[in-house]
C-alpha cells in the first residue's frame, strides 16, 4: 500500500509557484505583471481580465484613435504605485505564466482595472469580473467611452494577417526590443539570442538605439 501511495504522489504535477507570490512589480502590460521575488521574478497573468495589447488601439467618444493598450499598462501601473503585491496563483497558461489573482494595498487589481474600463472581463475563463464590467460599460468609464475592440479579437486577427516583410532598423538603432512570456527583454548585437529573436512592431515590439532608452520604456537587458 506504501508503495503505491508513493508512486501515485510522484505522477503528481509539480506547481510552478510555492506559496502566494508576492515582491515589487514591473508591469509589462495592463494584465501581465513581472513580480521581483526570492526566487527571481515570476512573471503572473491577471486572473479574469483581458486587457488590450500594448500595440492595440481604440476610439474615443469622438472617434479618435487613443492608446488604449498603453493606457491600460498606465493604469495598472498607477494601481500598484509604489505598494507590494502579492497573488494568489490559481493556474497556469499557455505561455507558462502563473495565472493569479493580484492585490496591492488591499485592492484586487483585476477588479479595479474593470471597474474603471481599462480592462475587460475575461468572460471564457471566468466570470469573476462580469459584473463589474456592465457597471463600467453603463458608467461609460474608461475605454468605454468610445469603442474597444476585445483583445482577443484583436491577437487573433493580428495572427492571422500577412506577415509583413521585416523592417530593416537604423544604423545605429540595433537594440531588439522583444516581447515574450518572460516580459519585455532587450537584445543588444552580438548577444545570445539577438539573431534568432524578430521584432514585430505591430504587437508593440521596438527598436531601439541605446540601452538606456529601452530601459526608459519599460525594457530590461537579456541575460547572456
Amino acid at each position: 500500500m506504501l508503495r503505491l501511495c508513493l508512486l501515485f504522489a510522484l505522477t503528481l504535477p509539480i506547481p510552478a509557484w510555492a506559496g502566494d507570490p508576492t515582491g515589487r512589480a514591473r508591469v509589462v502590460d495592463g494584465d501581465t505583471l513581472g513580480l521581483a521575488t526570492p526566487g527571481g521574478e515570476a512573471i503572473i497573468r491577471l486572473h479574469g481580465i483581458d486587457a488590450p495589447e500594448r500595440a492595440q488601439t481604440c476610439l474615443d467618444a469622438t472617434g479618435a484613435a487613443r492608446r488604449c493598450g498603453d493606457e491600460a499598462a498606465a493604469a495598472l501601473t498607477a494601481l500598484i504605485g509604489g505598494a507590494v503585491v502579492t497573488c494568489q496563483p490559481l493556474d497556469m497558461d499557455r505561455h507558462d505564466r502563473i495565472v493569479a489573482r493580484c492585490q496591492a494595498a488591499g485592492r484586487d487589481l483585476g477588479a479595479e482595472l474593470v471597474g474603471q474600463g481599462m480592462a475587460l472581463a475575461y468572460a471564457r475563463y471566468s466570470t469573476d469580473y462580469v459584473a463589474a464590467e456592465a457597471q463600467a460599460r453603463a458608467a461609460g468609464s474608461g475605454f468605454w467611452s468610445g469603442t474597444v475592440e476585445p483583445p482577443e479579437t484583436y491577437r487573433i486577427a493580428h495572427r492571422s494577417a500577412p506577415t509583413a516583410a521585416p523592417v530593416a532598423p537604423a544604423a545605429d538603432c540595433a537594440i531588439k526590443g522583444n516581447i515574450s512570456g518572460n516580459g519585455r527583454i532587450y537584445h543588444l548585437p552580438g548577444g545570445r539570442h539577438y539573431d534568432r529573436t524578430g521584432i514585430d512592431e505591430a504587437q508593440g515590439e521596438h527598436w531601439f538605439c541605446s540601452p538606456a532608452e529601452a530601459e526608459a520604456a519599460g525594457w530590461r537587458a537579456a541575460r547572456g
